[in-house]
């Protein structure tokens, strides 16, 4: 594939992965609009609590086997199924089981039913997951990434109109989290009809060394990942309590949700890009400029306009959200630029590194929200900006050095 051709494909599944998280957040924001209006705070801070603990848990699917199949050689691909396969229904099993007992865990403590039935039925989305994840990521090392996109975009837009419908029927915990269930069969049966596989009877798995020593470390810098979008949530549910909870969660979604999912968008476009690219240092400052061009207008015009689209958006008494959505929505520019760094360590197979900077800012952005969750909801905001400013920036310095320094494929020092 020419230098060109690669170019406009990284960009049509950019886009395509762009344009499912923009239908998935366009229709979240009917989910925040029917929540504002029918349920009260404290209702959706018990509800993004259970959320937030699911979703902890849930970047333990992420692990690195997928990716596994997607670099692996075409003579190695068969055995590489067989053995992800494996380690898919393992992995996810355990974690359905894990989930459920930490369920029974926070009802004993707390005598809260509800709440566990909540992480249970979050727990559901585990027994369908691993049906179809290798066919996702053979999906994806064919190059079928506009599909894959529209096929995740449809499973969250799904279920966030479930969500629509229940807020406004029967508003309760229960509407936010049910459908997230509800939607997991629309991924798995269009997965498996995308691309179709067969275990191949005859083919021995691949060692699982390999799969173990590059997977700790992506599995590690997913759950410090999601630790640092959730963790701040945690905090301020138990420092300040639910209403303040519910307050920063419809402010986060409002501001940082939108802006980071293109960041994740990114990510799972340049993946792929850089295992095949013939320049790898060339093709990631291509993507990275194009990126931020397009993103970095956008973020900005978002942190602008939410003194106006928030109080439209919200209704009466949610205004005061304004300021805390336009500081969250910034932090998205750096979260870009730390991604193309994360996918090139991760391509260079040294996800090891991605993993001790994700940690080293996770603990900084945990720290900040416990120290200023005393000052208020904005003061928090503030010190996640400035935070995570400065350690994604000084986490990615090495390798764009390395990329706009080298017309070749560099080696980070």
């Amino acid at each position: 594939m020419t230098t060109v051709s690669q170019t406009r494909s990284f960009a049509r599944n950019l886009a395509a992965y762009c344009l499912s998280e923009v239908a998935a957040k366009a229709s979240r924001l009917i989910v925040v609009v029917a929540v504002a209006r029918t349920m009260n705070v404290a209702a959706i801070g018990v509800a993004a609590g259970a959320i937030a603990a699911a979703d902890i848990l849930k970047a333990l699917t992420e692990n690195g086997v997928g990716q596994r199949i997607i670099a692996a050689r075409d003579e190695d691909l068969d055995a590489t199924c067989v053995r992800a396969h494996q380690i898919f229904w393992a992995w996810c099993l355990g974690l359905f089981a894990l989930q459920i007992a930490a369920g029974a865990l926070v009802w004993s403590l707390t005598g809260d039913a509800l709440l566990f039935a909540l992480i249970a039925i979050l727990a559901g989305e585990y027994l369908f997951m691993p049906a179809g994840l290798v066919n996702c990521a053979l999906a994806m090392r064919d190059g079928k990434m506009r599909q894959t996109a529209a096929i995740a975009g449809g499973q969250v837009v799904g279920a966030n109109v479930a969500t629509a419908v229940l807020a406004l029927i029967a508003p309760g915990p229960m509407a936010l989290v049910l459908p997230r269930l509800l939607a997991a069969p629309i991924w798995l049966i269009a997965m498996r009809r995308l691309q179709p596989w067969i275990r191949p009877a005859a083919v021995a798995a691949a060692p699982l060394r390999p799969f173990v020593r590059y997977g700790w470390a992506v599995l590690g810098v997913e759950l410090v990942k999601v630790l640092r979008l959730q963790a701040d949530k945690v905090v301020i549910g138990l420092l300040m309590g639910p209403e303040a909870l519910g307050l920063y969660f419809m402010a986060f979604n409002a501001g940082l949700g939108l802006s980071n999912s293109f960041a994740q968008a990114f990510s799972v476009a340049l993946f792929p890009h850089l295992c095949t690219a013939t320049d790898r240092a060339r093709e990631l400052r291509r993507a990275l400029v194009m990126t931020c061009a397009v993103i970095g207008p956008a973020v900005v015009l978002q942190a602008l306009a939410a003194p106006i689209y928030v109080p439209i958006l919200f209704g009466a008494g949610w205004d005061g959200l304004s300021e805390v959505v336009s500081i969250l929505c910034l932090a998205a520019i750096p979260g870009v630029i730390w991604s193309a760094a994360a996918q090139w360590l991760r391509a260079d197979n040294r996800p090891q590194r991605e993993f001790a900077v994700t940690a080293a800012i996770t603990v900084a952005l945990i720290l900040n929200t416990a120290l200023l969750a005393p000052y208020g909801l904005t003061a928090v905001a503030i010190g996640y900006l400035i935070l995570a400013t400065v350690g994604q920036l000084l986490g990615a310095l090495p390798v764009l050095r390395a990329a706009f320094q080298s017309p070749q494929v560099a080696k980070v020092a």
